[in-house]
């Protein structure tokens, strides 16, 4: 998905989080915010990463969570082709059909429970239109759910341009239902190869359901709450909310309190020690690079490549800042600075 925002702001990030305490784990709660895709009667989704508390979790750092919508209106998806470079895009859906075309001559469709990863590396793009009438179900009346990027470090963030698809098996453990799509996580590893230590796994707790999941203590989490109200290591945290848990947890509590099944994504990696820079949908390092990027796009370079079978023009990149895109940083974050 392209970041569609009118005036992307940009986002920058590097400082590591301080080691939670293994035995009482804070938990941060981050509360989305509502962004148009493209205007404001476009779609809208609730954007969780990046925010000015929190840029990346692990190497996670975009997540854009959406639906359920009628794909008939507003909720309706239609990004036409744009560019990525630096980065990974990770769509995941609960609900719905999403029609994928990139510069590489991939013609692919998301669908619930599949992972699709597209990897920008030195620069690719890609359009995605959301189906409504391929197949007479259901499932094709509504869209939901989410779309993340992976920020690529220094020695593989111009990379070529690749697509993985993989459809992981449903591991029931403990009242749970997990699909581990990325990463390794309750004796399930995705055959998916990642550039940085990853996990990704969609996680349905059922009612008055409890456990204890076992972590990588090397690994900081979010818990990005799909529906139900989820309770991570004794802190709530509701839907369309993601819960931060630091490093050196090595079993995360987790409880649904409700009467209903409880969804949630979660998410990890080890600490990503690189700064980057974030604008619109370009990873990079700085803001010269970035301009560049913008520059390259506009141009038609060949970095990018073309999409074919999209039925309209390709989508231009708003305008740079005014003034110099200049770098934010994570906060420390954990239990020594949770306690002060």
């Amino acid at each position: 998905m392209s970041n569609t925002e009118a005036a992307p702001a940009e986002v920058a990030c590097g400082d590591r989080p301080a080691a939670a305490d293994p035995d009482r784990p804070a938990v941060e709660v981050l509360t989305p915010r509502d962004v148009p895709l493209g205007g404001p009667r476009a779609m809208r989704v609730r954007r969780t990463l990046p925010q000015r508390s929190r840029s990346l979790i692990g190497a996670w750092c975009f997540a854009d969570h959406y639906g359920p919508d009628e794909v008939a209106g507003p909720g309706a998806m239609d990004v036409a082709p744009h560019p990525h470079t630096g980065l990974q895009t990770v769509s995941w859906l609960f609900a719905g059909e999403i029609e994928h075309r990139d510069s590489l001559g991939t013609h692919a469709m998301v669908r619930p429970g599949e992972l699709n990863l597209m990897t920008g590396g030195h620069g690719i793009c890609h359009s995605e239109v959301s189906t409504v009438s391929t197949v007479s179900t259901a499932a094709t009346k509504t869209l939901h759910g989410v779309q993340l990027w992976v920020a690529l470090p220094e020695r593989h963030r111009h990379t070529a341009r690749a697509f993985d698809h993989y459809v992981p098996s449903v591991n029931r453990i403990e009242g749970a239902e997990i699909r581990v799509f990325l990463g390794s996580l309750a004796g399930r590893t995705s055959p998916i190869p990642t550039f940085t230590p990853l996990l990704g796994a969609e996680v349905v707790l059922g009612p008055d359901a409890h456990m204890s999941l076992g972590v990588d203590p090397g690994f900081e989490h979010g818990v990005l709450v799909d529906s139900g109200d989820v309770v991570v290591a004794g802190t709530r945290v509701r839907a369309a909310e993601l819960g931060y848990v630091g490093t050196g947890v090595r079993s995360l509590p987790l409880s649904n309190r409700g009467t209903e099944p409880a969804r949630f994504l979660l998410l990890g990696g080890t600490p990503f020690d690189e700064e980057i820079l974030m604008w619109w949908n370009f990873v990079g390092r700085t803001h010269e690079e970035i301009a560049a990027f913008r520059e390259a796009w506009q141009a038609g370079s060949d970095q990018f490549g073309s999409v074919t079978g999209y039925p309209g023009e390709r989508l231009p990149a708003p305008a740079l800042p005014a003034v110099r895109i200049k770098p934010r940083r994570n906060p420390a974050s954990g239990q020594e600075s949770a306690e002060g």
